[in-house]
């Protein structure tokens, strides 16, 4: 049976701020292959989550960089999986800033509707949200230094686990 715990907020921001400027070795690093910020993104997701979900190509896990879901580096995949998830692991809702929590994700895009950044939120004051990414690594990074068209923000509810 399918249970909701909650999402340990505090773990993913602690994970994004170790690993920030430099690469975890049991990830492989997709810097050269489109970039690595969703790589990150969903290893800071599975820090707060500790729940990764194997159902084929619209699941979401990592076991090698050749044994994993789109989701889990994938901007537009990654987003699909958080908002549509029933099953096992983190999921979300697409909100606006005034929602945003540390440990949430945003995702920047284009004029064209393509979405193609996602960092993850680390702080949040009254006037500025701020992130963490790789690609362009950055921990503490003002959301409005980032130039961007579009913008998603997608706030983690809670995470689904087998009990």
């Amino acid at each position: 049976m399918l249970r909701i715990v909650a999402y340990h907020r505090d773990a993913a921001v602690e994970y994004a701020r170790k690993w920030a400027f430099q690469r975890n070795p049991a990830y492989y690093n997709f810097e050269n292959l489109g970039g690595d910020c969703t790589n990150f993104a969903s290893q800071c997701l599975y820090a707060g989550s500790g729940v990764m979900n194997y159902t084929p190509t619209y699941g979401w896990y990592y076991n090698s960089s050749s044994d994993r879901s789109p989701s889990w580096t994938g901007v537009i995949y990654l987003y699909q999986f958080l908002t549509q998830n029933k099953g096992p692991g983190p999921f979300a809702t697409e909100t606006d800033a005034s929602e945003m929590m540390p440990g949430d994700i945003i995702q920047l895009g284009d004029q064209t509707g393509r979405f193609y950044h996602s960092p993850v939120v680390v702080a949040v004051e009254p006037d500025e949200i701020y992130v963490a990414a790789h690609t362009f690594d950055a921990f503490m990074r003002p959301l409005s230094s980032y130039v961007y068209d579009r913008i998603r923000f997608l706030h983690i509810e809670g995470v689904r686990k087998y009990q």
